[in-house]
């Protein structure tokens, strides 16, 4: 939500460039998208290493200057300023183009270009990464619940490797592999926020970088199973955990602490063109004080689970760390107090 009091004339120039162009802006945890593909695009998306990096942006500029800057060199295939909550961009931006040759020639004509007075911009190749190191995980976490969790919160995610952490005694450090860098990078920020709290305390979400990862290559690894990557699970395995495990875990805590069962009212309030849905959500917790309610953007994807369920399964997790448990712990009081549905 901007705040109408900061940077007023620019936005209004804004909102002007969009009406006269007809061009879609849609913004999405933290960043603010054009393309992907663009209109009128046919066939598939580019190439990896069609992308540059744009930096020391000045804060009060926006797509109307940006775009029109950056299409001069080279067809668009998407544009994505990361905004900050007062309507001011963060300083970077992501510009990826048709093909290889037009990030070369960004890089040549824009790098140190001045797009205010005294204020040259960095241009560079963007760095795909695709790989997360998550440090500090509790010695109890399986492959299976963080493989569900990850597939619940987060888009995109092939594989897990978890290893004992070389800086966290007894706690164990996860390297998560997605599919491209903006999978990610929405992944990075998601896990940030807090998504990971009930899996540990102090819990570090990074890029992996080559020192820590030829440490871990070095180390003895103990890789997720072939069968529960992309693709499908075995059954029977050990590891795996059922779809709306999450839920399954906070209605167990709550029997546990005799709290009642969770009821959840879900009301799907947007819809975004690139499939992204924002949910309104009311939790009633009969035991507890008040009911937990606000909002959550969800992108269904091929799990087999509906944009409702995927949002009741991340509200679950936000609740479970509300109410100060962790899903290990809460999954032995299940064991013990109920059994276990299909």
């Amino acid at each position: 939500m901007w705040s109408d009091a900061i940077n007023q004339n620019n936005k209004t120039a804004l909102l002007a460039w969009v009406k006269e162009t007809g061009i879609e802006l849609v913004q999405v945890n933290g960043q603010r998208k054009y393309g992907g593909p663009p209109p009128g695009w046919i066939g598939e998306p580019p190439p990896s290493g069609s992308e540059v990096f744009i930096g020391k942006l000045p804060q009060d500029i926006y797509e109307n200057k940006l775009i029109p800057l950056f299409q001069s060199v080279g067809k668009l295939y998407e544009f994505r300023l990361m905004m900050t909550f007062s309507g001011l961009n963060r300083g970077f931006a992501y510009a990826k183009y048709s093909n290889r040759r037009s990030v070369q020639i960004a890089i040549a004509a824009l790098n140190n270009f001045e797009v205010q007075k005294g204020c040259p911009i960095m241009v560079c190749r963007s760095t795909e990464k695709c790989e997360l190191c998550v440090d500090g995980l509790a010695s109890s976490v399986e492959q299976g619940q963080l493989w569900t969790l990850l597939q619940e919160v987060t888009m995109g995610v092939l594989n897990i490797s978890l290893y004992p952490s070389p800086s966290r005694k007894g706690g164990q450090l996860a390297v998560l592999k997605y599919n491209s860098h903006r999978a990610a990078a929405m992944a990075k920020k998601t896990l940030v926020e807090g998504n990971l709290g009930p899996y540990g305390e102090e819990i570090e979400v990074d890029w992996l970088k080559v020192d820590m990862k030829q440490k871990l290559r070095d180390s003895s690894e103990r890789t997720f199973p072939e069968s529960l990557q992309l693709g499908g699970c075995k059954s029977g395995n050990p590891s795996q955990t059922p779809r709306g495990a999450v839920t399954y875990y906070l209605n167990a805590l709550c029997k546990k602490q005799q709290l009642g069962i969770p009821v959840f009212l879900t009301k799907c309030v947007q819809a975004n063109p690139d499939g992204w849905l924002r949910f309104w959500y009311q939790v009633v917790i009969p035991g507890y004080p008040s009911p937990f309610s606000g909002f959550m953007w969800i992108k269904p994807d091929k799990s087999g689970l509906s944009g409702h369920d995927k949002a009741k399964n991340a509200i679950a997790l936000q609740l479970l760390k509300t109410l100060g448990e962790s899903l290990h712990g809460s999954a032995l009081a299940a064991g013990r107090g109920c059994s276990r549905g299909s």
